[in-house]
């Protein structure tokens, strides 16, 4: 009698090698510039920088802010109280090298630049305490302006962001009118701050 031998079953040839099943990763696509250009620029949306020549309702512009000897002022206040208009140089941080050659720029020639009616002072996102120090250290004719919370700096596109202030000029007129607004160093500020006294 023939034993019948079972053959054992033999594998499926699937042709190739088993694979592991792979989940595909997600590739990240890059935000269109467009919505890049729009969220850096949300800032500047908020506070569109003043130019020469445009007329701004002063009424809540810039918010509230402190002299170096506490008192709380606007710039429409600002504004009211001088003969022609308001000069504001915009300093990083009192009592550094830069800002104190900028500062005794304005100081050395104040009555020139006040001659016209224009009145001068000095803004920066400084404490009282060390606008004061800074005042009376170097002797400045000029009130110096405290704004810690950046909203007349920011209103005037002169901040740096997340933090700080840009070194520049800015001036009004008692109509509102914007007779300048320039960044730049110690001297530049200072020239244009004098040629616009000059030719008023």
């Amino acid at each position: 009698m023939v034993e019948l031998r079972k053959r054992k079953a033999q594998p499926l040839d699937t042709g190739r090698e088993s694979k592991r099943v792979q989940t595909p990763i997600p590739t990240l696509k890059r935000a269109p510039e467009n919505i890049k250009a729009s969220a850096s620029s949300s800032h500047n949306a908020r506070h569109q920088i003043p130019k020469a020549g445009e007329t701004l309702d002063l009424s809540h512009f810039g918010g509230e802010f402190e002299s170096h000897d506490g008192k709380k002022l606007t710039l429409k206040d600002l504004v009211d109280c001088s003969k022609s208009g308001v000069v504001l140089f915009t300093y990083p941080r009192a009592s550094t090298p830069g800002c104190t050659k900028q500062a005794c720029l304005f100081r050395d020639n104040h009555d020139s630049l006040t001659a016209s009616g224009l009145s001068v002072y000095g803004l920066s996102a400084d404490s009282p305490k060390a606008n004061t120090t800074f005042k009376t250290k170097q002797n400045l004719p000029y009130t110096l302006l405290c704004n810690p919370c950046y909203s007349l700096i920011a209103a005037l596109g002169l901040k740096k962001m997340p933090r700080g202030t840009l070194r520049g000029v800015f001036a009004i007129n008692k109509q509102g009118e914007v007779l300048l607004h320039k960044v730049g160093g110690p001297d530049a500020t200072f020239d244009a701050a004098r040629r616009l006294a000059d030719a008023w």
